[in-house]
């Protein structure tokens, strides 16, 4: 192999050794019928998305936990690229958090889903996705 397309080889590695730390969410564990992923948002606060069946249709669960209470968020769910719900929540005690849960249909083959959650305020965003 050339020196010039190891070099490239290596640097395309690191970037996307470093793309991967960033955005990578950290799976936890679910049932058969169950997808959960979990990570850090973009400041001090860590999100999780949950996905499982019910009845035909996907439950679709986002969760902020910012151990702050108070705090106002705008949260959206994306169900294969598109906007399936959107609303804003308030962090309550006892643990600075808040949970939303809907449900969307379940497409043929897989379904791509999307969280994304952001603190006007504090212009902090959680944002993380899975497919089932």
């Amino acid at each position: 192999m050339s020196r010039s397309r190891s070099v490239r080889l290596l640097g395309a590695a690191a970037v996307l050794s470093v793309g991967v730390g960033v955005f990578t969410a950290v799976p936890a564990t679910a049932g058969d019928n169950e997808v959960i992923r979990q990570g850090n948002c973009s400041r001090a606060a860590d999100w999780k998305l949950k996905v499982k069946t019910d009845d035909g249709r996907l439950e679709v669960e986002g969760e902020v936990d910012s151990n702050v209470n108070g705090q106002d968020w705008r949260w959206r769910i994306l169900h294969n690229g598109n906007v399936a719900a959107r609303g804003t929540s308030t962090t309550r005690g006892p643990s600075g958090s808040f949970e939303v849960e809907r449900r969307v249909g379940n497409s043929p083959g897989q379904d791509r889903i999307g969280w994304r959650a952001t603190n006007p305020r504090s212009g902090e965003t959680c944002r993380g996705g899975l497919t089932f």
